[in-house]
């Protein structure tokens, strides 16, 4: 489905929202307050800019007193041209995420990924992507790295699995310069790089990569990607899980310290 349909549906969403906020008597802060999100969030959606989130679309139903209209109206929504629906709404709380905890096991994480090395993981993708989609997945990927910048950006850390680190994507310098890249990045204030190295015994990541967050009204989510697709984790009893599991894997990881003396160590060997 092309971008322009999704648009058309988004407003026609938006425009449903918009109705059945007036006719709830509410002014767009209003309900904003009610549903604890920014004005500019439900303004975006009455106007076909933003779209809803199934988060959103449930407390909406609830407010409006929809039963569950716009639940199903996302539920019917095409996947937008650029990211699908989840990891989308992954992307909007990791914008404005005050604490991010990341595992990853075979590539160094996206939020850390130099542009070149992006590229060639992109480009490695069967079946493969068109130039142009190439070039859209790699501007969203990259973007996405503002909040390293961010005036107060999130309290952030990466937990990765040794491999990630051995394996040379996209060439010999390439995987250099990623390896430089991460070396700075651990010197961030506020940002942990910690290596879970092969030695171990065991690993409690094992099941895959996932990433937790906390958001500004100190929710607390996760999300997780597989070959088949992306999960977004909002129990609480599932994101307790993943947080204990994340807690083993920082004392089965090397210690900050250690962990740059490895990049470094791999860094003398090339």
């Amino acid at each position: 489905m092309n971008s322009k349909k999704n648009r058309s549906t988004m407003r026609l969403l938006g425009s449903q929202v918009k109705a059945a906020r007036q006719a709830a008597g509410l002014t767009q802060r209003q309900l904003a307050e009610r549903s604890m999100v920014d004005e500019e969030t439900i303004a975006s959606v009455e106007q076909g800019r933003r779209r809803l989130m199934p988060s959103l679309a449930k407390t909406l139903d609830r407010i409006l007193d929809t039963k569950g209209t716009f639940e199903a109206g996302v539920d019917n929504l095409p996947e937008i041209d650029q990211f699908p629906l989840f990891a989308e709404e992954y992307m909007l709380h990791e914008r404005d995420a005050i604490a991010l905890s990341w595992y990853d096991a075979l590539v160094v994480p996206g939020l850390l990924q130099t542009e070149a090395y992006a590229r060639a993981l992109l480009s490695s993708r069967l079946p493969a992507y068109d130039e142009d989609e190439l070039e859209t997945k790699l501007a969203g990927r990259i973007s996405r790295q503002e909040i390293l910048q961010r005036k107060n950006p999130p309290t952030m850390s990466f937990v990765v699995w040794e491999p990630a680190l051995l394996w040379p994507n996209g060439g010999r310098e390439t995987h250099l310069n990623q390896l430089r890249a991460l070396r700075e990045y651990s010197e961030l204030p506020g940002l942990s790089f910690q290596i879970l190295p092969l030695i171990r015994t065991s690993n409690a990541g094992d099941a895959g990569p996932f990433t937790l967050l906390e958001t500004p009204d100190h929710q607390h989510l996760a999300y997780a990607e597989s070959q088949r697709g992306s999960q977004w984790v909002s129990d609480p009893d599932e994101v307790s899980i993943l947080t204990r599991k994340y807690a083993m894997l920082r004392t089965q990881a090397l210690t900050i310290e250690d962990s740059r003396s490895l990049l470094d160590r791999l860094l003398g060997d090339q």
